[in-house]
């Protein structure tokens, strides 16, 4: 029987309920529903409202509920929802006690508790992955510090640098990510049970008893917004697929490091693939699995997004369709975190080839044009002597290292001796030395920078 049958002289259709159904997805959530009925049914227990002996009953007997569906003793099925399964486990078990239980309470404001509990645990799941990722990150900035590699814009060779600064670009972004998951994480923390259908509850109850017992930073303020609000689960979601953003970033740009055309990095044969017909292939296959679900973590987004933009107050039905867009999205982030954390752990890096990629294509043509800006040459006049220089080197096939004293002379009298030096690659890295720039200094002094953020998440 449901528990809303008592208005009702039919029973619900079997098509519309299999359709109304929710319990083949939302019954991952019994953990949450049990400790929120827990704490709840304490609470009702202090305010008077259920006996001593009805409170202990309903904790004996969630907990045993508890412990068989652990075990496996108890499946899952044969009720509308998660919520409803419990409630009518708990009377079978315990008689009119279970019955009780539901007393100040709705399933809309029980439902946006339980969401919010196990969104809550998601946060701190994908921090953790995280966390892991950026220590690998770090670790692998560390060990590249004396690398040199070409930094592109445009997909162009653009300027030398330390490949332990590339390492700690991406550590800025899932350190942002971490950030925006713990700033969300305080928004999320607000309590919905004691709201009740929407207008609150008549029963003397003690919301920060019940407050205090999950684990809550804040009660909600209006029973009206919190049994329809969904923000916590958005917000869960645009920060997935940030983090998935920045991941799928990363798999383009390994993409193409391993491919034969760049040769910079190599996936080892145990997390490669192959081709069932090219014998020669060595295929990619998991960061290309991460961009591509990138696109659905995004779909999940868009998806909630669409069902709250419309929704009159309070509850509606429309929010049961919240919970599969964050499940999915939040295995997803989760499992291309890990695997990306795996991954990069274990890429071994051609460091010579890089080396080399980083000395082609006039990659210090910016230090010619600073240098003549140096000796007192206006940079836009310095920028067109440089590109003539650079016009030279192509119709004569030369790299700026080949050129002579007398070659750079016939562009402008400003140079002298040390412009040799000035455009090998080590030196342009070397003379970058501001905040964040590709100097040795600066490079460890933003990989110290990165550790000191993380340590936030370590404690």
């Amino acid at each position: 029987m449901k528990l809303w049958e008592g208005r009702f002289d039919k029973p619900l259709d079997k098509m519309a309920d299999d359709f109304n159904e929710s319990l083949s997805f939302d019954k991952v959530m019994w953990r949450a529903d049990i400790r929120g009925s827990l704490a709840h049914a304490a609470m009702l227990g202090n305010c008077g409202i259920l006996t001593k002996e009805e409170t202990a009953s309903v904790k004996a007997g969630l907990e045993g509920i508890a412990e068989d569906i652990e075990r496996g003793a108890l499946v899952i099925e044969g009720a509308e929802d998660i919520h409803s399964f419990i409630e009518t486990e708990l009377t079978r078990r315990i008689g009119d006690a279970g019955k009780k239980l539901h007393t100040a309470r709705s399933r809309n404001d029980q439902v946006a508790t339980d969401f919010r509990l196990v969104v809550l645990e998601g946060v701190a799941r994908l921090k953790g992955c995280l966390v892991g990722l950026v220590e690998v990150l770090a670790s692998r900035a560390r060990e590249s510090l004396d690398y040199l590699m070409p930094g592109f814009t445009h997909l162009r060779k653009a300027q030398p640098i330390r490949c332990a600064q590339y390492f700690n670009a991406y550590s800025e972004m899932f350190l942002r990510d971490l950030d925006r998951l713990d700033d969300a994480e305080k928004r999320m923390s607000v309590m919905p049970l004691g709201s009740a259908a929407l207008a609150g509850t008549s029963y003397p109850i003690d919301r920060e008893q019940t407050r205090a017992a999950l684990g809550f930073r804040e009660i909600s303020q209006n029973a009206l917004d919190a049994v329809s609000d969904r923000d916590f689960a958005a917000e869960y979601l645009f920060c997935a697929s940030l983090v998935m953003a920045h991941l799928s970033r990363l798999a383009e740009d390994t993409i193409l490091y391993t491919s034969d055309e760049f040769g910079y990095w190599e996936i080892p044969d145990e997390l490669s693939t192959g081709s069932s017909i090219m014998p020669q292939k060595k295929n990619p296959d998991l960061p290309e699995l991460v961009r591509g679900k990138t696109g659905r973590v995004y779909g999940d987004l868009i998806a909630l997004l669409t069902v709250i933009k419309g929704i009159p107050l309070a509850y509606n039905k429309d929010l049961q369709e919240d919970k599969e867009p964050y499940f999915d999205a939040s295995a997803t982030a989760e499992s291309c975190v890990k695997i990306y954390t795996e991954l990069l752990a274990r890429i071994k890096l051609n460091v010579n080839r890089m080396y080399y990629a980083a000395s082609e294509g006039f990659s210090t043509a910016t230090d010619v044009a600073n240098y003549l800006t140096g000796h007192g040459i206006p940079f836009r006049d310095a920028h067109a002597v440089t590109g003539k220089i650079v016009r030279y080197c192509i119709e004569n096939h030369k790299a700026l290292t080949d050129l002579t004293l007398e070659e750079f002379r016939a562009a402008s009298p400003a140079f002298e001796e040390d412009i040799l030096t000035a455009v090998t690659v080590r030196a342009s890295v070397d003379a970058r030395n501001s905040v964040g720039g590709a100097s040795r200094a600066a490079v460890t002094e933003g990989l110290a920078s990165v550790r000191r953020r993380l340590r936030k998440y370590l404690a």
